[in-house]
């Protein structure tokens, strides 16, 4: 074997250890974005299962407000039915535009809710109303950041995707499409601190 045999031998080794490289890369990014999702997926599960006991709690104060009520558990049902299909391909950016409109609504739906609220001393004193509160706003906490996560997951992984030498192999490895970042409609809202008053 000679010694432009040997040379090369070790450039195409060296070739395919990079070209593993960058499946392997590939597959890590995703596999952080999809994670990232669960842990979104993890605290709207939280956020959601609370609202019903927000509303249950505030029930016995506001029997004649039922239709704002029966709109945060309709909005409730259309945001978790979002998140399933979110969850089920947290790369669709269609499933993810799907889940910030119902998380949209949902928001707007607790605002007026908050609204009504504010008009009832004794319920803005009620012990469980105040901890579900506080327990609503660290949940919104969590979601912010959990977003986050998610969002700097995607786009890290579309970086390095959309790069070069990742961008000739990507779609060999089955990585076509690019990841859609999860905005919800209220952005700028829900950068601030979240603000829940009862």
């Amino acid at each position: 074997m000679g010694m432009g045999s040997l040379i090369f031998l070790v450039v195409v080794a060296a070739l395919v250890f990079y070209v593993v490289a960058i499946y392997n890369r590939l597959v890590t990014l995703k596999n952080r974005f999809e994670n990232s999702f669960a842990q979104i997926d993890v605290q709207l599960k939280r956020r959601y299962d609370l609202i019903p006991n927000l509303v249950e709690t505030a029930k016995a104060y506001l029997e004649h407000e039922r239709g704002t009520l029966e709109a945060v558990i309709a909005a409730r049902n259309e945001a978790v039915a979002g998140l399933k299909a979110a969850a089920a391909d947290p790369s669709s950016g269609q499933a993810l535009s799907q889940l910030a409109q119902a998380e949209g609504g949902l928001q707007g739906a607790l605002g007026k809710m908050n609204i009504v609220v504010e008009a009832y001393p004794e319920l803005k004193a009620d012990a469980n109303m105040r901890q579900l509160s506080e327990e609503l706003t660290s949940t919104e906490n969590r979601v912010a950041f959990s977003r986050q996560a998610f969002n700097d997951a995607v786009t890290e992984y579309n970086s390095y995707k959309q790069s070069f030498p990742p961008v000739i192999l990507a779609g060999t490895f089955g990585h076509v499409k690019d990841a859609s970042l999860l905005e919800f409609a209220d952005r700028e809202q829900i950068q601030a601190a979240p603000k829940v008053s009862f």
